[in-house]
């Protein structure tokens, strides 16, 4: 999911009742739930290895107690600087800082904990996947049955942190006593809507998939079939069928029992394995790509520059050509019909010189160094 849903699914998750018995579990709980997408840092050595290291280690089982640690290490750093501060002398006549709560570390680090935790889970609920047993095994693992940014999540995680703070500000105007510990109910409706959601979400995606096997869409023995989820629409699905010869896509609304898919429209001839498209699956990227993309097409485009990056400047006689690397788990829309134009999010390319070198290669419009 995206940076949104981890930081308020943390902060839920302190205010659901971690909060009541020590200081700092909210902050510690919204640390570690985000800490996970440090990986991206990768981004700084270049697109392919930020591919290769996105939801890697960080996103294992092993390494949540380390990340509860950093989180709960980062609210000890904090509570030391608080510390300093009360204990300075004052300035003026009046102490306005605040000597900070009583704190149980224990209970800050199994919010933490809990909240890496929650990183995982809410990263595999969608079509990216991760690896939650690195380095002991590399498999990725998706469900597919939640969009990476989706708006019922955000209105349901944002509600837990709003109303409860428009109700104190009620308070504080007609001079009510104000609520040590406002927000738990909010924060467990929230957290309980979420689940409600997934499992709502993964019974559609389910039907849809039983929809798939009983009707026949693609004329030729379907192999295997992927269902990708829309944003906010629990009952529209985009749908991924293999042929033996080809890929055939279809949109399914599980409210309506139907299956909109049309050939030639919906239909992708698996391209040639040419000798370039052949060198490029032993470059970095291709071995990256292959690795992490359930659904990848790798396709010779020819003499096709890609953006941001010069195509080679050869001598005579030499020859180069791009091979594009796409995965069709991210080749739709989530507006209009569903159909799609242009290059698929998440893809990559290599420049192959000769049918057998690598002259370049990037992600989109990012060029590895």
């Amino acid at each position: 999911m995206e940076p949104i849903t981890h930081f308020l699914t943390g902060a839920c998750i302190g205010r659901a009742g971690f909060n009541r018995k020590t200081a700092y579990a909210t902050l510690a709980a919204t640390l570690a739930a985000e800490a996970g997408d440090l990986d991206i840092l990768w981004g700084f050595a270049g697109p392919i290895d930020e591919l290769k290291h996105h939801r890697g280690i960080t996103h294992t089982f092993i390494a949540v107690p380390f990340v509860a640690a950093a989180a709960t290490g980062a609210a000890w750093l904090f509570h030391r600087w608080r510390q300093s501060r009360a204990a300075r002398p004052s300035a003026g006549p009046i102490q306005k800082v605040r000597p900070p709560s009583e704190v149980r570390w224990g209970w800050v680090y199994l919010a933490a904990f809990v909240a890496a935790a929650s990183h995982i889970l809410l990263d595999w609920t969608n079509n990216y996947g991760v690896r939650p047993f690195l380095p002991f095994n590399p498999h990725w693992y998706a469900g597919s049955f939640v969009f990476i940014a989706e708006p019922i999540l955000w209105a349901l995680l944002f509600s837990a942190v709003i109303f409860p703070w428009l109700l104190g500000l009620t308070d504080k105007e007609i001079g009510g006593r104000p609520t040590r510990f406002r927000g738990q109910g909010w924060a467990i409706f929230a957290l309980t809507g979420m689940v409600i959601l997934w499992c709502w979400r993964w019974a559609e995606h389910a039907q849809a998939e039983a929809m798939l096997n009983n009707t026949q869409v693609a004329t030729a023995p379907v192999t295997r079939i992927a269902v990708e989820p829309y944003p906010v629409n629990p009952f529209r699905w985009h749908a991924i069928l293999e042929t033996p010869g080809y890929y055939q896509t279809a949109e399914v609304n599980t409210h309506t029992g139907s299956i909109d898919s049309e050939a030639p429209r919906d239909v992708l001839y698996k391209p040639t394995d040419t000798p370039a498209v052949e060198a490029a699956k032993r470059t970095p990227l291709g071995q990256v790509y292959l690795d992490w993309g359930t659904w990848a097409v790798v396709r010779d485009i020819g003499q096709y520059p890609e953006p941001g990056a010069d195509p080679p400047q050869l001598p005579p006689g030499r020859t180069w050509t791009t091979v594009e690397f796409s995965d069709l788990r991210f080749a739709y829309a989530f507006r209009g019909t569903g159909r799609t134009s242009g290059p698929s999010p998440l893809s990559g390319w290599v420049y192959i010189v000769d049918n057998r070198d690598e002259a370049a290669e990037g992600m989109g419009n990012h060029v590895q160094k």
